[in-house]
């Protein structure tokens, strides 16, 4: 071999390995969002908050009926919502005991007060949060600006309210 074939394979392999960092880097920065930590993680911690929504606007962007597909869920809903918080704004009080959920925080910073939490949970851009069974929770917009919130969840047909939060 000569020095010009070493030379383009050494170069292919710090390239691929920088092409890997790049991909690996990228893929971390989408983080699963604050969390409780785990001497503040109570039974009841938080109390209900506010009950109606306020400063928030809800808009779903598509939906799929579960039935239709070939897992078969019967009367569910896999939805995905744009949320908007303005600055005081309020996602009120609900639970998850019969939707989970998954939140991206596209924009801003919002905080959680969560039933199963002692102290309030910091949610920033660029992560997401995980809304599962046993957890009843409220958000709110303590900041200056709007912020923006990506919601895939699996919703009842039969819940009365389409934006259901």
């Amino acid at each position: 071999m000569n020095t010009l074939t070493i030379g383009y394979r050494s170069f292919r392999q710090s390239l691929g390995t920088a092409i890997v960092a790049g991909a690996l880097a990228l893929l971390s920065s989408t983080a699963f969002a604050g969390e409780c930590p785990a001497d503040q993680i109570k039974a009841n911690a938080m109390q209900a908050g506010a009950t109606m929504p306020e400063g928030v606007t809800d808009e779903v962007l598509s939906s799929i009926d579960l039935s239709k597909e070939a897992i078969q869920v019967n009367d569910r809903q896999f939805r995905l919502r744009r949320l908007v918080v303005q600055p005081g704004g309020v996602v009120p009080w609900h639970e998850h005991a019969d939707r989970p959920a998954l939140i991206y925080i596209v924009e801003g910073t919002i905080t959680e007060y969560s039933s199963s939490c002692a102290v309030p949970i910091v949610h920033k851009a660029g992560e997401a949060a995980m809304e599962s069974a046993h957890l009843a929770h409220w958000w709110k917009n303590n900041g200056d600006r709007a912020v923006v919130l990506l919601s895939a969840d699996i919703l009842h047909m039969e819940s009365k309210d389409d934006h259901v939060m």
